[in-house]
């Protein structure tokens, strides 16, 4: 297995160590002032190795069809499984705010699936980079502010609070970001429509 691909794949495994670590810490005998060092540590790993597949994927030539598929694969489940995570415990972010995250990549992963069996490949957008780099940015965000909250400086109410706010400006844009991709693409959306009316 070439590299680049190894660490995608790899990048799908942290997510689920990561819900484990934020969910049963006691249990596994992590200290609450410790979890977010932890919690910080398995999110760094996980954005590295999304940026060095790429990197080398493009450095050496190894970029191939499966990597192409799995990689922003990866990016989705990986936040999406952190941003559900945080749904339970101590941070308690709204299910129905969480969903919009998941129906946005949903639709998009769909979209996009639909148009390539057409032969139609939609490009990524600069609002879908922005779009990630927010969604990461606020998940660190949150984990920063945990520090705080287990050393008892913020309240845990203050703590839900600021993430709520956070992560409800992520979602908004997040929502904006699939509408601006769509109607960007919308020509080689109708295209494929249009392919596949012909067909039929």
């Amino acid at each position: 297995m070439k590299l680049p691909l190894f660490l995608t794949i790899g990048r799908i495994f942290i997510s689920p160590i990561f819900l484990i670590f934020y969910l049963k810490y006691q249990q596994l005998g992590i200290t609450l002032h410790a979890l977010p060092f932890v919690l910080i540590f398995l999110l760094v790993l996980s954005e590295l190795s999304d940026f060095f597949d790429g990197f080398l994927a493009r450095r050496f030539n190894l970029v191939t069809e499966l990597g192409k598929i799995l990689d922003p694969m990866a990016d989705s489940i990986t936040r999406l499984t952190i941003l559900l995570t945080f749904t339970q415990g101590f941070i308690r972010l709204p299910l129905l705010l969480v969903f919009a995250f998941v129906y946005r990549d949903a639709m998009i992963s769909t979209l996009r699936t639909v148009c390539a069996f057409r032969g139609v490949t939609l490009a990524a957008r600069t609002s879908g980079k922005i779009k990630a780099v927010l969604q990461a940015s606020s998940i660190f965000a949150i984990l920063i502010l945990m520090i705080p909250y287990a050393w008892g400086s913020l309240s845990l109410l203050q703590l839900q609070n600021i993430s709520l706010i956070i992560i409800s400006a992520a979602a908004v844009y997040t929502v904006f970001a699939g509408g601006e991709y769509i109607w960007a693409n919308r020509s080689y959306i109708r295209q494929a429509w249009q392919s596949d009316q012909t067909d039929r």
